[in-house]
């Protein structure tokens, strides 16, 4: 990373680090719905509805792999702006060790928490053994997942971020594979679904350590000593990306509460479908916010701060534009989608009824995020906390839980929307204060 040049072509930059990072992203949301197309085409709704119902624990999983992950890679990037190789290299040992412990850890508490959630739910008993299926298998490729994804963010760091684009090309076309051959060949159901998961998060996962054996020059594998001063500085840096993902599994389980009591399964498949778009928007976004993040960190670092202001600035116009974009191509192909994974009149009627109400989010939703990823990146985790928890957990819990019990399934559809909005006067108001 040269300054100079990213001062000259910050544009160029942008692009240059955001795209594989993007795509990265949006391949990994590609293997959820084609995960999804497989279960609703050769399970069926139920199965779709067992796999949402457990979408907390990802976002669990994610919330702390990113604390961890995102937290490092600003410190590692800070000290590299300053010129510290040597604290670079020891803060991303102790970041990749930290996330695969906590992820661990995690995966045995999360085995004795299946039957309590259920239960709340208030699941069928045909939804709680696919439930079941899954996600026993699921705990095993979560922590991989993690450690993968944390691996990633300091192989951009590097300079590569085409290669680990390379490796995400790999993993989806190889899972994608593997669901065919465990659903259609082998008659597996949603635990092929989870195994092909599983195995193709392995064979991600050596691709990777090959490159840091090989290829880097900056963050390199070896010993390190533990430093609590660097812990705890990651997760608090990080500590913003933690409540977001957690506000999302929270706002999540809280859709399906209120969607199974108000409307019942058939309402949490329509949800589901509906979700794939926005959870391929938001990898759109954090691809954004992964791939600049390195550069508004170096940035800040080496005392530029207007520039990093600069980047955040540009990159927030992008994600408004790709929002209107994507909003008018599921605009056009609404009817075709909503038949894709199941042939339910009912399923297939809430999705175009309430498709067009929810992608409004999607206009405010990219501001919102990118703005705490900025605040992330150089250091100012409050800011952060409070936009990501406003747009996930605060606002969101409120609009849930008040406005599908006012307009049944279009409250639902209007509770993310409403959210982003409100969410996005308190990021302007911290901006301009700033100012």
């Amino acid at each position: 990373m040269n300054l100079e040049q990213l001062k000259q072509d910050t544009t160029k930059m942008i692009w240059q680090f955001s795209i594989p990072a993007i795509i990265s992203m949006v391949l990994t949301s590609l293997i959820t719905i084609a995960d999804g197309f497989f279960i609703g085409n050769y399970v069926g709704k139920e199965g779709i509805a067992a796999v949402n119902l457990g979408l907390p624990i990802i976002y669990l999983y994610l919330g702390v792999g990113l604390m961890v992950s995102i937290g490092g890679v600003a410190i590692a990037g800070m000290a590299l702006g300053s010129g510290d190789e040597s604290a670079c290299s020891q803060v991303f040992r102790q970041t990749i060790v930290t996330t695969f412990i906590f992820s661990v850890l995690l995966s045995f508490i999360m085995v004795f928490s299946f039957q309590p959630m259920l239960s709340l739910l208030r699941a069928d008993r045909c939804v709680i053994e696919y439930f079941q299926e899954y996600y026993r298998i699921m705990l095993l490729e979560l922590p991989v997942m993690v450690v993968n994804s944390s691996f990633g963010m300091f192989i951009r760091g590097e300079g590569y971020p085409k290669y680990y684009m390379k490796i995400s090309i790999m993993d989806v076309l190889f899972n994608i594979f593997l669901d065919y051959v465990f659903t259609d060949w082998l008659h597996m159901g949603v635990a092929g679904i989870a195994l092909a998961s599983l195995l193709a998060a392995l064979a991600s996962f050596i691709c990777i350590l090959y490159f840091f054996v090989r290829k880097a020059s900056i963050y390199r594998l070896g010993g390190f000593r533990f430093s609590g001063k660097i812990c705890v500085q990651s997760i608090l840096n990080g500590s913003s990306e933690f409540i977001g993902e957690m506000s999302t599994g929270i706002a999540m389980f809280a859709y399906n509460f209120v969607i199974m009591r108000k409307i019942g399964a058939d309402g949490v498949t329509a949800f589901t479908i509906v979700g794939y778009v926005a959870y391929a928007f938001s990898m759109v976004i954090v691809g954004f916010g992964q791939g600049t993040s390195p550069l508004i960190s170096f940035a800040y670092g080496a005392k530029e701060k207007i520039l990093a202001a600069h980047i955040r600035r540009r990159t927030n116009r992008y994600v408004c534009c790709a929002g209107i974009v994507v909003f008018l191509l599921m605009a056009a192909g609404m009817e075709w989608y909503s038949r894709l994974f199941v042939q339910n009149e009912r399923v297939e009627g809430m999705i175009q009824s309430g498709m067009l109400i929810f992608m409004t989010s999607f206009f405010f939703s990219g501001v919102n995020a990118i703005t705490s990823f900025y605040y992330t990146a150089t250091g100012r985790a409050f800011e952060s906390a409070v936009i990501s928890a406003s747009r996930g957990l605060v606002v969101l819990l409120a609009c849930i839980f008040t406005l599908p019990f006012l307009f049944g399934m279009t409250g639902v559809w209007l509770a993310a929307p409403v959210t982003e909005g409100i969410t996005l006067g308190i990021t302007l108001y911290f901006l301009r204060s700033r100012q």
